[in-house]
């Protein structure tokens, strides 16, 4: 008895444990949920103004942004197509005004669009702009005022924008857009003056701030490009501000360096990407480019290409084309792109981590349910019947085998018993015993095994890609990518108590511990009493764990422990052996 309690103590210590550490490991390690779109309080839900979109916390703002654009609106070309809204600024020909019609800000009634560029001057200075540098020649810079073909830029309807030097040179950027969120940018550079021009065209985009969003292990937010190497995601705003990389990122063996990360190779892109949003440069697939990442002051950061330097002779121009994406990653969006267009490994702007060729098609499979349903979590539902039906077959080999397990304890237990004292003996008469009887001890585990990527796939898909953000259930769920909003520990709103988050406990957590403790009953029933009361509380130690996670994947794990019940009835019909404790009589080796 002494050494249950000593068992059970050293469980209890190690459940506190995991439930304090459990939200670090969690921040450290795993992509976060999103933050609350509602909060139940006296009983109701309420939409949460709160914006989860960019947002800077650098620089002090120097303008307020609406006057910035109210005061320029006479020197802009709006932006009008089904998923964009907003204009670029003839000063400079600056892309700096830029909305998601379709994403907003909260759930909320009547919330703004989400705002990815902001105008230069403001506190969330978010742009891209092209152009070109040069030697001996004055070519626009970002105070040009530009002239325009048109006030208007839309899907098949180009503007040019154009100046003349006072040397005779000519410059235009006509620049297309379709009906999602590519920019296609023809640069145009005609030299009619009398000697030859040198230059270089670029693209770049700036930044002010790092966003509200977290840089995790396994979800990196900040600079990201595709270089000669593949993608990168080991650079960090702090490694531009000159800092090391970080912890992980010396253990992982990051090749980011304090300061300016610049690469040279052909094509790829560059830019910054937040949880869901990118704004990402993009020059011509074979195009020789020097491209990368620049910190500036004030907390901005830039990141662009620069083409070869080029000599125009009189009378010749230098064309050049380039792109710029701005907008949501949407998964078969970036994919269509990387694969119509040419952009290499465009998908990548999500970091869909070591287990993307499972994630892939869990979330294509998960998207075309959703699509044929209306209904993010039943289509979950779904999702989890289909992977439990797939591995049923593996499911049944893991019980046939406890089964056998359990039908050689006594046997076990005997040789034991007779070479106590010479465990090398013990060992070798436990495999002969296994071999004899043709039992596997680790077939058991296959399931478990197989189902830990799929569970990690899952958790990444329904908290990566922006198609659950802000999709609702039932009830008072308004948004499975966040943790559920109707806390119990403070009487559902009614006591104005703030809780820490493993604390936060939710209705759909609860339903999560009741369903593991059923799952935990139908399990054969173990022999050490310690061991009874590990599996007694362990449902409820993982209920706590799991209730900062994601509404989605809760509903994932009870659908998957219903689904576990219903298959264990139907398997100790099969093997009715397994729902009797384990034989405690010594039969003699």
């Amino acid at each position: 008895m002494k050494h249950d309690s000593k068992n059970f103590i050293l469980f209890a210590l190690f459940a506190a444990i995991i439930l304090l550490g459990s939200n670090f490991l969690t921040q450290k390690f795993f992509p976060a949920a999103n933050p609350p779109a509602t909060k139940v309080v006296k009983g109701k839900s309420k939409a949460l103004e709160t914006s989860t979109g960019p947002a800077a916390d650098g620089a002090l703002a120097v303008r307020d942004r609406n006057v910035v654009l109210r005061e320029s609106a006479g020197q802009r070309v709006r932006i009008e197509t089904p998923k964009l809204n907003g204009s670029i600024n003839l000063k400079g020909a600056w892309i700096d005004d830029l909305t998601l019609s379709q994403y907003k800000e909260t759930v909320a009634k009547g919330s703004p669009p989400i705002r990815l560029f902001s105008p230069r001057g403001t506190k969330d200075a978010y742009y891209a702009g092209f152009g070109w540098s040069g030697d001996g020649v004055t070519v626009p810079n970002g105070d040009t005022v530009y002239t325009a073909s048109s006030n208007v830029l839309r899907p098949g309807q180009p503007v040019t924008l154009s100046y003349a030097n006072p040397q005779g040179q000519r410059f235009a950027l006509t620049v297309a857009i379709d009906d999602k969120y590519m920019f296609t940018v023809r640069q145009v550079a005609a030299n009619g003056g009398a000697t030859p021009i040198a230059l270089r065209a670029y693209s770049l985009i700036s930044r002010t701030g790092v966003g509200t969003e977290a840089d995790t292990w396994t979800n990196h937010v900040g600079p990201i490009g595709v270089f000669d190497k593949g993608a990168t995601y080991d650079i960090t705003y702090d490694n531009l501000k000159g800092k090391d990389a970080s912890f992980f990122g010396k253990i992982w063996g990051s090749g980011a360096k304090p300061g300016e990360n610049m690469f040279d190779g052909n094509g790829g892109w560059v830019g910054f990407g937040d949880k869901y949003w990118l704004a990402a440069a993009i020059p011509d697939a074979n195009a020789p480019v020097h491209a990368g990442f620049t910190a500036a002051t004030g907390n901005t950061f830039q990141a662009g290409f620069t083409l070869a330097p080029r000599v125009v002779a009189p009378g010749k121009a230098l064309v050049t084309t380039a792109k710029l994406f701005a907008g949501a990653k949407e998964t078969n969006t970036l994919d269509r792109y990387e694969d119509r267009l040419g952009v290499r490994h465009f998908g990548k702007a999500i970091d869909w981590g070591w287990f993307e060729v499972v994630e892939k098609p869990i979330f294509k499979y998960l998207d075309w349910l959703f699509r044929m349903i209306g209904n993010f979590g039943v289509a979950i539902i779904l999702l989890t019947v289909t992977i439990r039906t797939l591995i049923f077959p593996i499911a049944q080999r893991q019980f046939a085998s406890m089964a056998a397990m359990k039908a050689i304890q006594p046997k076990m237990k005997a040789i034991q018993e007779k070479y106590k004292d010479d465990k090398a003996r013990q060992q070798q008469e436990v495999m002969a015993l296994y071999k004899t009887e043709k039992v596997n001890p680790l077939a058991g585990c296959l399931p478990t095994l197989i189902q830990i990527p799929i569970m990690y796939s899952l958790y990444k898909v329904l908290l990566l890609t922006i198609e659950m953000r802000h999709q609702p259930f039932v009830g008072w769920i308004h948004d499975l990518s966040a943790p559920d909003p109707a806390t119990i520990l403070n009487l559902f709103g009614y006591l104005p108590y703030h809780l820490p988050p493993f604390l936060a406990i939710g209705i759909v957590p609860v339903l999560l511990g009741v369903s593991m403790f059923f799952q935990f009953k139908l399990n054969p029933a173990p022999m050490d009493e310690a061991q009874k009361q590990v599996f007694a509380l362990m449902p409820w130690v993982l209920m706590f764990v799991m209730a900062p996670f994601a509404v989605g994947l809760q509903v994932y794990w009870i659908t998957s422990n219903l689904w576990t019940v219903a298959q264990q009835r139907l398997l100790y019909a099969r093997h009715p052996g397994m729902r009797e404790p384990a034989a405690t009589k010594v039969v003699k080796a």
